[in-house]
């Protein structure tokens, strides 16, 4: 009788840690990534209660790789930081893309987080959020500025400005006629490419003002005119425009450089159906249009654009055609040895006469 009373007394106790599991989904996602509003909206819907941690890239990576996936739900790496993670570690699951309301997705950013996030047969990653860099224009006084070839045009002389870093190599690649992230296989043919692309960038050096620094000093020259045409981020060109009609984010005509933050499911995740109910639910137009609208950034919600404020509408609408939204250039892993031959080529971009 005492035996049976214990393993009752088990039983029950198990089957109130699976309940509470059920009724728990815990997310390691970034600041600003689940606004109150859709929290308490999710929560009421489902009943389950959501727990939120904050984190980056790094630490979620470390706070994974340190309980090899367990703790958590739903996590939100960026794509370009998953599949080599992934295939060392092994702190995520393999999704079942049947889960996930595909029909409510923008088609290219789903076909290339999965295609960046593989490892083996699986994918790792369904795309959330992104964010772009492009051209930011003075329309006005450069109304032809339409590629990163512009970076380069001797017509803005003295008037461009661009960061030397490793975005300013891939889109004039990118410029050039050439796909880079084709090339990241193939050590010998990136770094050829690389070379053609510090060939013209030192030539073209003359004809910049300057290699900015941070944001503020780009939108401040753009401000005063005495840069038209430079590299810059999307919501920086947009912010520009409000103030003045003239300056906004142009995608270029290569592509725009985007970066896609995703969901991912932890190895070791106890709430399962709970994460796929969140994808889905965050992925809903008029979901992600209230985080939009919240944060600015842009989501993988097909529908989402519809249904935002006037304002943020619109910034999408002049800067994104459904053709440029599927030319973003998407970030994939980029693999150790390339980044020392940009370094390299930057190196030498910025000590050469």
């Amino acid at each position: 009788m005492k035996k049976l009373a214990i393993t009752s007394v088990a039983a029950v106790a198990l089957l109130s840690g699976s309940v509470l599991n059920a009724d728990t989904l815990k997310i390691l996602t970034w600041k600003g990534y689940a606004p109150k509003a859709l929290v308490e909206k999710f929560e009421k819907q489902t009943g389950i209660k959501v727990e939120l941690t904050y984190s980056n890239n790094e630490e979620m990576i470390s706070k994974l790789r340190a309980t090899r996936g367990a703790g958590f739900d739903v996590a939100q790496p960026s794509q370009d930081r998953i599949s080599s993670v992934q295939a060392k570690y092994k702190i995520y699951k393999a999704l079942d893309y049947s889960k996930i309301d595909s029909k409510q997705i923008i088609t290219s950013m789903l076909d290339a987080v999965k295609k960046n996030t593989k490892v083996g047969e699986d994918s790792f990653g369904v795309p959330f959020c992104y964010g772009t860099s492009g051209l930011i224009v003075n329309k006005k006084l450069a109304p032809n500025a339409k590629d990163y070839s512009d970076l380069l045009n001797p017509e803005y002389k003295g008037k461009i400005s661009y960061r030397l870093k490793r975005p300013t190599l891939i889109g004039v690649a990118f410029a050039k006629g050439d796909d880079p992230f084709a090339k990241y296989g193939d050590t010998k043919a990136y770094k050829a490419l690389m070379d053609s692309v510090q060939a013209d960038l030192i030539k073209a050096k003359p004809l910049a003002k300057n290699y900015y620094a941070n944001g503020d000093a780009l939108l401040s020259m753009l401000r005063s005119g005495e840069v038209t045409v430079a590299m810059g981020w999307d919501n920086g060109g947009w912010k520009l425009h409000k103030e003045n009609p003239d300056l906004d984010f142009v995608a270029p005509k290569s592509g725009a450089l985007g970066w896609i933050d995703t969901f991912a499911i932890p190895a070791k995740a106890k709430n399962v159906a709970g994460a796929y109910k969140w994808i889905n639910f965050m992925l809903k137009p008029e979901n992600a249009a209230y985080f939009t609208n919240d944060q600015a950034y842009g989501t993988a919600s097909k529908g989402a654009t519809a249904l935002l404020d006037a304002e943020k509408k619109a910034n999408f609408q002049r800067s994104f055609s459904k053709a440029d939204i599927d030319n973003i250039k998407w970030y994939p892993p980029v693999p150790a040895v390339l980044e020392k031959i940009e370094g390299k080529i930057l190196d030498k971009i910025k000590s050469a006469k």
